[in-house]
C-alpha cells in the first residue's frame, strides 16, 4: 500500500504506464475504420506514435527509480481499451462517439500528467519532471486538436450520413 509520497509517485507512474496502454488499444482499432476522415486517421496515427514515446519515458523513470510497471495493468486497462473500442465500432455514429470518448480520455490524461507532476516536486524526483512535461505537453496539443476539430467531423459525418455513407469507404 502507498504510505509516503514517493510511493504515491511510483504507484502514479505505474498507472500512467497502464493508461498509455489502454489509449494505444483504443487508437489503434479506430485508424482502421475512418478512411472517409484522413484528418482524423492521420493525427490519431501520429499521436500514436507520441504514446509510445509516452511509455517510454514513464519506463526510463521507473528504471531510474529501480521500479517495473505494472503489467497485470498494462493487461487490464488495454483489454477495458479494446472494449470500449468495439463497443463504438457497432454504433452507427462511431466516428462521433470516439470523437467524444477521445477527448474526455486525453483530458484524463492530461489530469494524470499533472497529478504525478506534483507528486514528483513533493517526492524529490525533480529528475522525472521533464519526460512528464513532455508527455503531458502531447496529451494537451492532442486535447487542443480534438476540441478544434469536433464541429468539422461532427458536420462530416452528417453530410456523409446523408450521402448514405460510412466512416469507412
Amino acid at each position: 500500500m502507498a504510505t509516503t509520497t514517493h510511493d504515491l509517485f511510483v504507484t502514479g507512474l505505474k498507472n500512467a504506464h497502464a493508461m498509455e496502454n489502454q489509449a494505444l488499444s483504443i487508437m489503434k482499432p479506430q485508424t482502421s475504420r475512418i478512411e472517409n476522415y484522413p484528418d482524423v486517421q492521420a493525427r490519431l496515427k501520429k499521436h500514436m506514435a507520441e504514446t509510445e514515446v509516452q511509455i517510454q519515458r514513464l519506463e526510463r523513470i521507473l528504471a531510474r527509480l529501480d521500479e517495473d510497471r505494472s503489467s497485470l495493468k498494462d493487461l487490464a486497462l488495454s483489454v477495458a481499451g479494446a472494449f470500449a473500442a468495439v463497443g463504438h465500432a457497432v454504433a452507427a455514429d462511431e466516428i462521433l462517439k470516439n470523437s467524444m470518448a477521445n477527448f474526455a480520455f486525453e483530458n484524463f490524461e492530461i489530469a494524470a500528467y499533472k497529478s504525478l507532476l506534483a507528486l514528483a516536486g513533493a517526492s524529490g524526483n525533480d529528475d522525472a519532471v521533464a519526460d512528464l512535461e513532455l508527455n503531458l505537453n502531447e496529451e494537451i496539443d492532442m486535447a487542443e486538436w480534438l476540441d478544434q476539430n469536433i464541429e468539422g467531423v461532427t458536420l462530416k459525418f452528417a453530410s456523409l450520413k446523408e450521402a448514405g455513407e460510412t466512416a469507412k469507404k
